[in-house]
């Protein structure tokens, strides 16, 4: 959807810098950064994350909402509230106290569960989320996030983990945005198609 790609241009929850770029977590570079928290902070974006959200879904096929830690938490909460559904959280991993829990929330063996998310990436943070879920002996119905990068390596994964996932706006309809508005010249646009077809050549590239 335009709409959520905009709005997250607009209060920079997306930002473009193919000719400084980021440093992710991973070491590599890259021209494109999403955090999608800001979206909490702006009450008109935050509801029609929300309102969207609400129909992406079909709620008689969704027992719970599962947010993954710590980005997918708040949208899924909001979610779980808006349909009065019960409310779940997935850690990355097990906590090493208490109960050990990797799952925080009441979550009944057969529950058909819907994963929140707030970006995919390689989607192994979603993926993960959901095998845990599945291993508690519930039912994952798919994964819902907010903005996708649509990187190859993706789809790879959902269909090694016989997964889906779906996403409110994406990085060829943000691209799409930012050429419409003339945020990017022409070279840039370039960089950045460059840099979702291969992100780790591209890293490579600028570091060189």
């Amino acid at each position: 959807m335009k709409q959520i790609a905009e709005a997250l241009l607009q209060i920079e929850a997306v930002t473009l810098s193919p000719t400084e770029p980021y440093t992710w977590s991973s070491g590599l570079k890259s021209p494109i950064y999403c955090d999608n928290r800001l979206t909490l902070s702006y009450p008109e974006v935050r509801q029609v994350i929300i309102d969207k959200l609400v129909k992406s879904i079909t709620p008689t096929q969704v027992d719970v909402i599962a947010g993954t830690a710590t980005a997918g938490i708040p949208h899924g909460a909001l979610l779980a509230d808006r349909l009065g559904l019960p409310f779940i959280y997935v850690r990355s991993s097990a906590k090493g106290h208490g109960k050990g829990n990797q799952i925080e929330g009441k979550l009944d063996i057969g529950a058909r569960v819907l994963v929140i998310e707030d970006l995919l990436s390689t989607g192994m943070s979603s993926i993960d989320a959901a095998k845990a879920i599945l291993e508690a002996g519930s039912k994952v119905v798919g994964i819902q996030a907010i903005f996708s990068y649509e990187l190859p390596i993706l789809e790879k994964n959902l269909a090694s983990a016989n997964l889906s996932a779906e996403s409110l706006t994406t990085f060829s309809e943000l691209i799409e945005v930012a050429e419409t508005k003339g945020i990017l010249n022409r070279s840039e646009l370039n960089s950045l198609r460059e840099w979702q077809q291969d992100p780790r050549a591209w890293s490579d590239l600028v570091t060189s």
